[in-house]
Order: C-alpha cells, then structure tokens, then sequence
C-alpha cells in the first residue's frame, strides 16, 4: 500500500500479525517481572521487621518470578508455533538464512550504518540482517537456555518424581557441576537479556528517527511505513 501527498509519500507494509503482536507484549512484561523479581531473588532486599510469620513478602517475590516463568515458557511455545503458522516475517529470528552470502554483506552494511560510518540506510519490510542475528543468538538461544536452567532450579523445589525434577534438574545440574553453578548461571543469563532489551529499545528508536521508516509502532499495529524516497527490501 502506498499513500502519497504533494510533500511526501508513505509505502506501507504489513509485517506483524495479531497474534504475533499479543506475544511481543506479553513476553515483554514476562521478562521484566522475571527480571525484576529475579534480582530480587539473587540479591534479597532487608529483612522485614516483626514476626516473620506475618510477612510474606519473599514468597510472593518467588510466586512472582515462577509464574512469569510459566508464563514466558507458554509464550515461547506459541511462538515457535507461530514461526510456522505465520508470514514470512514471523520465521525471521528462528530461521535466518546464514548461508546466503547477500545475508552476511547486508549484515556487515548494518555495522556501519549504525556504526554512523555511512549515511544511507537501507529500508527492509522486516527485520534487517544484523537485528535478525542478534535476536537469533541473544534471544532465543537465550531464552532456551533461561527456560531450561530456570526448571532445572525449580525442580529441586518440586523433589523427585516431578516432570521439573526428571527432565531438567537430574540432567542438567550435573552439566554445570552443583547447582549454584546453576544459579550462577541462571543470574548472568538475566544480565545478558536485561542488556539485549536496551540495546533493542535503543535500535528501535534510533531506527524510528533516523531510517524514517517506522518500528516502534509498528509492534501496536502491525504496518512498517516509510518515509521519503526508496522503496522497501525483502527482508533476506
């Protein structure tokens, strides 16, 4: 869809699905309670004064952080699911097609574009290659492996025989050695996502701003628009 005004033009593409649009949120706010709640684990605040048998604060504090947990593992179910169910946009950060050399020397033109060492950005209808990498390691990979370690902790709380405990904590924490190996590594992994969100929310912004093409609304109502001169790629 093209929409043009004796100023300028707009060329409109429809990437993101409803569905995917619902996941994109509700993750988000999975993430920051799992983020939020999970220092608080790591890092306990004070002790509360009274009798400790009228407070409850640490236990919602746990509640908190495992429901989120089920909540992201839910989401990410559906999101794996989605990647085949959706359009072509909904397969960009599990499937990036790596072993196509265009991918690798758009990717490295992204280096420079955001390294401010060229002044052209190139406009894509999805994600452009470099976000696609970095979504594919720093987030999915990433979110395996918090959702993997996160049961394998949980399990030793639910005791043998449970589902948590069979399949994740009797295989997994011996990988690591004990399980405050595990823990140790539960915590960098949240510092890794925490730092993943702030560059993309910064990537988002500075797109929005300087490649003229719209990304942060773009997850509210699904279409990229584009501003000024040139017309969209195919996203790889």
């Amino acid at each position: 869809m093209t929409v043009s005004h004796t100023s300028h033009s707009e060329d409109a593409v429809y990437v993101y699905e409803a569905p995917l649009r619902l996941w994109h949120w509700v993750n988000a706010f999975a993430i920051l309670a799992l983020a939020g709640t999970g220092y608080l684990i790591g890092s306990p605040p004070p002790s509360v004064g009274g009798e400790a048998s009228a407070s409850f604060a640490f236990g919602w504090i746990r509640y908190l952080h495992f429901a989120a947990g089920y909540v992201l593992i839910a989401g990410f179910a559906f999101r794996v699911y989605w990647t085949f169910a959706g359009n072509e946009h909904a397969r960009q950060i599990f499937l990036p097609p790596v072993w196509r050399g265009r991918f690798w020397r758009e990717a490295w033109h992204e280096v420079l574009w955001y390294a401010m060492l060229v002044r052209e950005p190139v406009k894509y209808s999805g994600h452009n290659p470099l976000p696609t990498v970095a979504m594919h390691i720093l987030f999915v990979w990433f979110t395996i492996f918090m959702i993997v370690t996160g049961l394998a902790l949980y399990g030793e709380g639910t005791g043998m025989g449970s589902w948590q405990h069979t399949l994740f904590s009797s295989r997994v924490i011996p990988l690591f050695g004990q399980s405050q190996d595990v823990h140790t590594w539960h915590h960098l992994g949240m510092w890794v996502i925490i730092c993943f969100l702030i560059i993309h929310i910064y990537a988002a912004v500075r797109e929005d701003i300087m490649s003229r093409q719209s990304i942060i609304s773009s997850m509210f109502s699904g279409w990229r628009t584009f501003r000024g001169n040139g017309a969209p790629r195919d996203s790889h």
